[in-house]
């Protein structure tokens, strides 16, 4: 059987590596930081941040993928609500609950929303225009878009369901998603998988990989577009701001606060998992989502906002502080009139496939990586010659 080449080692290249040596197949994955993860790093030290706030949804394809692979590992779900603080900022103030009209509008089936038409305008059909822009900036904690309520009312309504839903679908890898990668990283190798860090790919190397089997591009799609050079590889993004924060714990603070009044949202993930901070401290991580020619300091400034909301005193508590700006690295969002299926294809031609988030794969937020990831590690299975069957079984992807 031909060789199966994986680059990228983020979940969606993890998945694909790990799906096509199920099959039986030759497989090395190239990575070109020492470590792999991607965008599901966690970092190192006394302060386990993720690289953005990440959350596993367990109505999701992947959660059942890594769980049949006893791969999903202890997990931590939102605690329960009661007891719990919730704050919404809405006309400027701190509030306990969200607009009722908010709490209808999520209650609505994604079916009945249209694929081409604005958001805010469909939702202002349904619960009026306050309700209609609470819900758009609501939905935001998983668009890291500015302007979701100019996005595709199915694209947006599908999120804003799965993000309100009672139970909460939102469980967290415990000790941060890099335990979830390092769990993933050692399966690979124990399957055969042979993995390769600090090793760059460029368009000489991947011809030659090219010659001896499939290819699966798992990388950012500007990172694909560069290395394929194929100026089609192109969607739409978020640019948001990431605030990450320990302070020391003050009883009463909240635990979420959901910016109303614009798209932005501050969590305290040490509520679920205390290990993520040492002990008397708390980890904040927050996305506040900024526009095209705005600046990272607006969004820093908005998150100070929500920050004097939920946790009184937080500048002098404050232990330790990080900010990035995340341009072009948080998932495809689609515009009115395209759905994922009008992403770039997996299927690139001569052997080559791509892999990731903002692919044609359907799922919210990580589960685009690996659904993306499972189809293009078949497909390439398929290239190489050998049916899938032997090694994989189809139920489980």
């Amino acid at each position: 059987m031909e060789h199966i080449h994986v680059i990228g080692g983020g979940l969606a290249g993890l998945t694909a590596a790990i799906t096509a040596a199920e099959s039986g197949a030759r497989v090395t994955l190239y990575e070109s930081h020492r470590t792999l993860g991607g965008r599901a790093r966690t970092a190192e030290g006394p302060y386990r941040a993720n690289e953005g706030p990440h959350a596993l949804y367990r109505g999701g394809p992947h959660h059942t993928w890594l769980a049949r692979r006893e791969l999903l590992g202890p997990v931590v779900p939102v605690p329960p609500l009661e007891g719990l603080r919730f704050r919404f900022r809405r006309s400027g103030a701190a509030r306990r609950t969200p607009p009722v009209a908010l709490l209808r509008l999520a209650r609505r089936s994604a079916r009945t929303a249209p694929v081409d038409g604005r958001f805010l305008d469909w939702a202002t059909g349904q619960v009026g225009a306050e309700g209609a822009r609470a819900a758009a900036n609501f939905a935001a904690a998983a668009l890291f878009h500015h302007d979701p309520g100019g996005l595709s009312a199915r694209f947006v309504q599908e999120r804003l369901a799965r993000l309100a839903s009672l139970p909460p679908e939102a469980r967290y890898p415990a000790g941060g998603w890099g335990r979830l990668v390092e769990r993933m990283a050692g399966h690979a190798r124990a399957i055969g998988v042979a993995v390769e860090t600090a090793a760059r790919v460029d368009t000489r190397t991947l011809g030659e990989l090219s010659r001896t089997g499939p290819v699966v591009v798992a990388t950012s799609l500007d990172a694909a577009r560069t290395l394929l050079d194929d100026a089609s590889l192109t969607w739409e993004s978020g640019r948001t701001v990431l605030v990450d924060l320990a302070v020391r714990t003050r009883r009463g603070d909240a635990f979420v606060v959901s910016d109303l009044d614009a798209p932005g949202w501050l969590e305290r993930f040490t509520a679920q998992d205390p290990g993520l901070a040492p002990a008397g401290e708390q980890l904040l991580q927050g996305q506040f989502p900024i526009g095209p020619d705005a600046r990272r300091a607006e969004g820093a400034a908005r998150a100070e906002e929500l920050l004097d909301l939920g946790f009184p005193g937080w500048r002098d508590r404050t232990t330790w502080r990080s900010e990035a700006l995340a341009d072009g690295r948080t998932g495809a969002v689609d515009r009115p009139g395209t759905t994922w299926r009008d992403r770039p294809s997996v299927v690139r031609g001569d052997g080559i496939f791509l892999a990731g988030d903002q692919v044609a794969a359907p799922g919210l937020l990580s589960e685009v990586s690996f659904t993306s990831g499972i189809e293009a590690a078949l497909l390439a299975v398929k290239a190489a010659g050998r049916r899938p069957g032997s090694g994989v079984d189809l139920n489980r992807t």
